[in-house]
C-alpha cells in the first residue's frame, strides 16, 4: 500500500519514515492521515472554486457598470 502523495508536505517532511511505518501498521494513524489528505484535497478544490467565483464576480461587476452606462445613455438619447 502506497503512502498518499498529500502526506509529503513541507511540514511533515522530517517525519516521513515514521509516517510510512505508522501508516502501514496503525489503523487509527492511517485514518487520521486519510482525513488529512481529504482535507487538503478539499482546500485545493475550494481555493480553485473561490478563484473561479472571484473572476465571475469581476466579470459581472464590469458588465453591470457597462449596462448602467448604456441605460443612462439610452435614457438621455430618448428623452430629449
Amino acid at each position: 500500500m502506497a503512502i498518499p502523495e498529500k502526506l509529503y508536505s513541507e511540514k511533515l517532511s522530517s517525519f516521513q519514515e515514521s509516517i510510512k511505518v505508522l501508516y502501514l501498521v496503525d489503523d487509527d494513524f492511517k485514518s487520521m492521515c486519510d482525513d488529512y489528505c481529504c482535507s487538503k484535497i478539499n482546500v485545493e478544490k475550494y481555493t480553485q472554486i473561490l478563484q473561479d467565483n472571484f473572476q465571475r464576480k469581476v466579470e459581472y461587476e464590469n458588465l453591470t457598470k457597462e449596462l448602467e452606462d448604456d441605460i443612462i445613455h439610452y435614457i438621455i438619447k430618448n428623452m430629449e
